[in-house]
């Protein structure tokens, strides 16, 4: 014989667990630690004048540096940082300014009024360095033993004291003496040894990408469209 155990009487409404939602979660993650300005980028008004996108319109509604990296998405958006692309745009820029990920001149420490002075000079190669065996040899536009480097200078000085010299990122040597990268700014009379680059709208700006013929989902849709138009004229032309 086999003793059953009797059913327990529920009420007829289903009981709800609430189970804590991932989004919920979000507000437990510790807040990023606010990085420091640099010399290039001093404030929160040049780092939005910087990335560009027109996000410098926005300087007034964000009282300090301080504030810029607390700011969440919600909280721009009640300031009126719209659209939403450039909320994200701005995020985006600020987890890279926190991993120290720059743009052009955020490695130079020589700025006086958002200007950083560059100059071409001829750096000692290290005994460690690749290039040291083809630095042997003497050209008509190097000396042996060295390399040209375009370094970030004091204002009114000609050079950088001290035995490590560290090349700019961004700005490499063109041809025998001049000074190539991104908003370069020559000085007058220097022969392209001596530039400046200067803080400027847009001067990390990452451009946004256009649409050909209609975007990638209806690319292939316009362009057939377009194909089947060109061939009912070529062939009423052949009429």
């Amino acid at each position: 014989m086999i003793l059953r155990r009797p059913l327990l009487a529920f009420p007829s409404t289903a009981i709800s667990i609430s189970k804590p939602s991932i989004r919920h979660l979000q507000h437990s993650i510790p807040t990023p630690p606010i990085p420091k300005p640099i010399p290039f980028i001093p404030d929160h008004a040049s780092f939005l004048t910087a990335i560009g996108r027109n996000l410098s319109a926005h300087t007034p509604k964000i009282p300090s540096w301080d504030a810029l990296f607390t700011l969440t998405s919600t909280q721009l958006k009640d300031l009126g940082v719209e659209p939403a692309r450039s909320r994200r745009y701005l995020l985006h820029w600020l987890d890279k300014f926190r991993a120290g990920d720059y743009g052009v001149g955020g490695d130079c420490q020589h700025v006086t009024d958002g200007v950083a002075h560059l100059r071409l000079v001829e750096a000692p190669v290290k005994e460690s360095d690749v290039t040291q065996r083809r630095s042997r040899i003497a050209t008509g536009t190097r000396v042996p033993g060295t390399r040209k480097v375009v370094v970030n200078v004091p204002a009114g000085e000609e050079g950088v004291a001290g035995g490590d010299v560290r090349g700019v990122r961004g700005f490499v040597v063109k041809g025998a003496k001049t000074i190539q990268g991104p908003y370069v700014e020559y000085v007058k009379g220097s022969g392209g040894v001596r530039a400046r680059l200067r803080l400027q709208e847009g001067v990390w700006e990452v451009k946004r990408g256009h649409k050909v013929d209609g975007g990638e989902r209806r690319r292939a849709e316009v362009r057939a469209k377009r194909r089947a138009a060109e061939n009912r004229e070529e062939r009423e032309k052949q009429r």
